[in-house]
């Protein structure tokens, strides 16, 4: 059996998660000449690999799942495909990297994943495709929101479908233009289909705040081009038959998880990156927008509060609580991975990923190894990441 990288593949990192992708559905192979796939060695159901794989367009000349899934994509970035380029955040998984880490844990359909940082919701989709149940967590209402909106809405596209542009946003005055109909947000039975709305509406302002687009064109563009893609999702889950993981969208603190202890079939996360980010003033206009007071909500986010060198210490406080909390829900012998990076302050590299380790076994995790994973952007401030893969004993 001949398995064949997708073309997009070029960091090393991305080949180390291939082969351990492979390893943990019982592939046992050895490289290609070309050195852009495997071929296998032993004798493994190829329609397990097409269903599953991240990293592999094809096996034995038949596109993979995956290869297909990110067809659907209403963007020009290949990893914004279905619902995950809804709202411009910063700090995003890679999706595909994502559905190859479930890979390697062996999660499977009935488990449940852990993200407590869940941010824009990456771990959310990828679990939901793959049939595995998902807790996504975050202390952010807008994180909530955007999470909620990429898992949910698949569930009221008919209803969607049928309010079309016919909601007004609740920040802008209605009757100021006949661009905007007349039906009220608040009007809206369905929470989920208010939540559409509103998050068509965030990123509106995001675009009139960060680009100068008109708001009005903006927010209707994002109806339309939100509808396709999520009707994008419906598509993918009935030409693959798929039965969707269940997802829990919940506000909620990291250091105090609201679940019962050894409840957790693996945890994949990334500690939010508040020190090279400030994710309370990054999004401020999307929190005002929501009804929240910036002043109050940043000394819930951890990372944000304190200056100089106490931001530091009261970040590392905040995440071994967070640490300690992950190793309490997680069930014995099942993973938690964790993407974090470095950060320089002035002028000066802080070993995050060493005290992020640190921290974990303290908290009683065994530490197994990690991948180094080269990043760009984020303002110069990180470099690099480390995929970091531990186990609870």
């Amino acid at each position: 059996m001949k398995l064949k990288l997708h073309e997009n593949i070029q960091f090393i990192y991305e080949l180390a998660l291939a082969q351990k992708e492979l390893q943990a559905l019982g592939v046992e192979f050895e490289p290609t000449s070309d050195m852009r796939g495997f071929i296998s060695k032993n004798s493994i159901d190829p329609e397990l690999i097409k269903r599953r794989a991240a990293y592999f367009e094809s096996i034995d000349g038949e596109f993979s799942d995956y290869y297909y899934i990110q067809k659907y994509n209403q963007t020009g970035s290949v990893n914004q495909y279905l619902t995950h380029w809804i709202y411009p955040y910063k700090g995003k998984f890679h999706p595909q990297m994502i559905r190859s880490l479930l890979n390697i844990i062996r999660a499977a359909p009935g488990d449940v994943i852990l993200d407590p940082f869940v941010g824009s919701g990456t771990t959310a989709i990828e679990t939901q495709l793959l049939g595995i149940d998902c807790a996504a967590i975050d202390i952010s209402p807008l994180c909530v929101l955007i999470s909620k909106v990429k898992t949910e809405s698949i569930e009221v596209l008919g209803q969607i479908l049928e309010y079309g542009h016919s909601v007004a946003p609740s920040t802008r005055n209605v009757l100021q233009s006949n661009s905007f109909a007349k039906i009220p947000l608040e009007e809206i039975q369905s929470e989920k289909v208010r939540n559409f709305y509103k998050m068509a509406e965030m990123i509106a302002l995001s675009d009139e705040s960060r680009r100068r687009k008109d708001f009005s064109n903006s927010y209707h563009l994002n109806i339309e081009k939100m509808t396709k893609s999520i009707a994008d999702f419906k598509a993918v889950r009935e030409r693959f038959g798929l039965q969707l993981g269940k997802v829990k969208v919940e506000q909620g603190d990291a250091k105090e998880l609201s679940l019962p202890n050894e409840s957790i079939d693996g945890i994949i996360t990334s500690p939010p990156y508040s020190i090279a980010l400030n994710y309370v003033a990054n999004d401020a206009h999307a929190l005002k927008a929501l009804g929240y007071d910036l002043n109050s909500i940043k000394e819930d986010f951890i990372g944000v509060r304190g200056t100089g060198l106490n931001k530091f210490r009261l970040y590392n406080t905040d995440m071994s609580k967070c640490f300690k909390e992950m190793y309490r829900v997680l069930k014995p012998s099942k993973f938690c991975i964790i993407v974090i990076g470095n950060v320089t302050y002035q002028n000066e590299e802080v070993n995050t990923t060493g005290i992020t380790i640190d921290s974990c076994k303290k908290a009683g995790f065994e530490f197994l190894e990690k991948v180094d994973k080269i990043i760009f952007g984020l303002y110069n401030v990180m470099q690099r990441e480390y995929i970091l893969f531990l186990q609870k004993p």
